[in-house]
């Protein structure tokens, strides 16, 4: 008998199986192809599961689940006559304690956005006198990410490496990048893959800062009831043209019932597993339960292949104290804004990407017409850009699916002969002609999705 407590979000799942007999799950395939991840304890098999975040389990020697007990439910407790000041003392102590412990005397290899979870990151690390080098990288032909991160290691005097995403090198990756990830996440997402080679060449172990954006904001609007709740899931999760792929799936292996309602019913399962009156509170858990280990945590194995990997808003701690704190502080990020202001103000006067040109000072005149000025250069710029016919690459796919040799590559996956025995080739050509003739954005999802199941099933499916 083995005994394995997953943590209350894990980093990588743990399989056990279930029963003998190997079969295909189709359902859960079809959430995978609308949403881009795995849903609950869910996997490719019938007979096959993960561990349920935050439980202690004992696991025979067949390697089948034979008790699971919780010892952390996700809550909504917040201190009483709690002020902001205090929450922030709590906030800073606990954050700089943890990363601090995960890192200790070693280099931290520190991404760089240029939004708050790595800056806050950034600032915890230098007020430690840690040891870091940064990075960030760009999609060659698009916006200059890396700009922002630039200036906050060179405010924190951090190394500082800039990498550019090229064109086509997910072929050259892919078969690997299915072996490291096991096809439970499409492929285009992970675009760490293309600089792996130059990670192996850093020396230390990843700070990283998946997380900190959900658990750091307002988790559903304030307006919201209960009854809003599954409509925002819907919203939230299913991708575009996700919903219109899930139900061709559906339909092509003839199961029964309608998918959007599956999806629907799925959904009020879940949220009903959740035992959180306030909304808000009850959506970070739902997020933190059901779309963080199987979604965020899935290409974590990518940084793993090259390096030790740390993740403060993962960490127990800071799930439990998240509990405690009143919605009203996690909104529009305060707690961060307020660590970093206080902490390093030199860093909060830099540009916050997601409020451009405004700073963590000033981002409240993001609105008319203080941004007018911005919105029209940006305008101005982008009407230069089409004269010119220049394509202002904006997202990973571009630069893997547009192009003759991207779309030989693309072709070989989608067209092969063994998936077609998986899938209806009239499925695959349908959701592929849209992408290239009716809408490459929202039909970019399908194609990645399709690509996907065509590599597991290549790889993995021998049933």
């Amino acid at each position: 008998m083995k005994n394995i407590t997953t943590p209350i979000i894990p980093v990588q799942p743990d399989f056990v199986e279930t029963t003998k007999n190997k079969a295909i799950n189709h359902k859960a395939i079809c959430l995978f192809a609308a949403t881009g991840f795995f849903w609950e304890t869910d996997t490719y098999w019938e007979n096959k599961k993960t561990l349920y975040p935050a439980t202690s389990n004992e696991i025979d020697e067949n390697h089948r689940l034979v008790s699971s007990y919780p010892y952390f439910k996700w809550n909504y407790t917040p201190k009483k006559n709690y002020s902001f000041k205090e929450a922030l003392e709590d906030f800073t102590e606990l954050f700089e304690t943890i990363i601090d412990e995960q890192i200790g005397d070693r280099q931290a290899i520190l991404p760089i956005s240029g939004g708050l979870d790595s800056r806050t990151q950034a600032v915890a690390l230098k007020h430690l006198g840690k040891k870091v080098t940064a990075y960030s990288y760009s999609f060659s032909g698009g916006y200059a990410e890396s700009d922002i991160a630039k200036q906050i290691a060179k405010v924190c005097d951090f190394q500082f490496q800039e990498f550019f995403i090229p064109n086509g090198y997910l072929w050259n990756v892919i078969e690997d990048l299915a072996e490291i990830n096991q096809c439970y996440s499409e492929f285009t997402h992970p675009r760490q893959m293309a600089v792996l080679p130059e990670f192996e060449k850093m020396e230390g172990v990843f700070s990283l800062g998946h997380w900190g954006d959900v658990l750091f904001d307002l988790g559903a609007p304030e307006h919201y009831t209960e009854k809003d709740l599954v409509q925002l899931v819907k919203k939230k999760v299913i991708k575009k043209g996700g919903l219109e792929l899930g139900t061709a799936l559906w339909q092509d292996w003839k199961l029964e019932g309608d998918f959007e309602t599956y999806l629907e019913e799925r959904i009020q399962a879940l949220l009903n597993k959740i035992d959180i009156d306030h909304v808000g509170a009850k959506m970070r858990a739902f997020k933190s339960l059901f779309w963080a280990p199987r979604w965020t945590s899935t290409n974590l194995s990518v940084f793993e292949k090259a390096h030790p990997i740390t993740l403060p808003y993962y960490d127990n701690r800071m799930c439990e104290f998240i509990c405690k704190v009143p919605e009203e502080y996690l909104a529009n990020r305060k707690l961060q804004i307020a660590y970093i202001q206080k902490r390093n103000p030199a860093v909060a006067n830099i540009t916050w990407e997601d409020h451009r040109p405004f700073n963590l000072n000033n981002y409240h005149y993001n609105k008319m017409p203080y941004n007018l000025a911005f919105k029209l250069g940006r305008k101005f710029r982008a009407g230069i850009q089409k004269i010119q016919q220049k394509k202002f690459i904006q997202r990973n796919w571009e630069l893997q699916f547009v192009g003759e040799e991207n779309e030989r590559q693309l072709e070989s996956y989608l067209f092969d002969q063994k998936f077609a025995e998986f899938l209806p080739s009239a499925t695959t050509k349908k959701f592929y002609d849209k992408f290239k003739e009716e809408d490459d954005v929202f039909y970019s999802h399908p194609v990645s999705m399709l690509l996907t199941l065509s590599v597991w099933n290549k790889k993995f499916n021998d049933a």
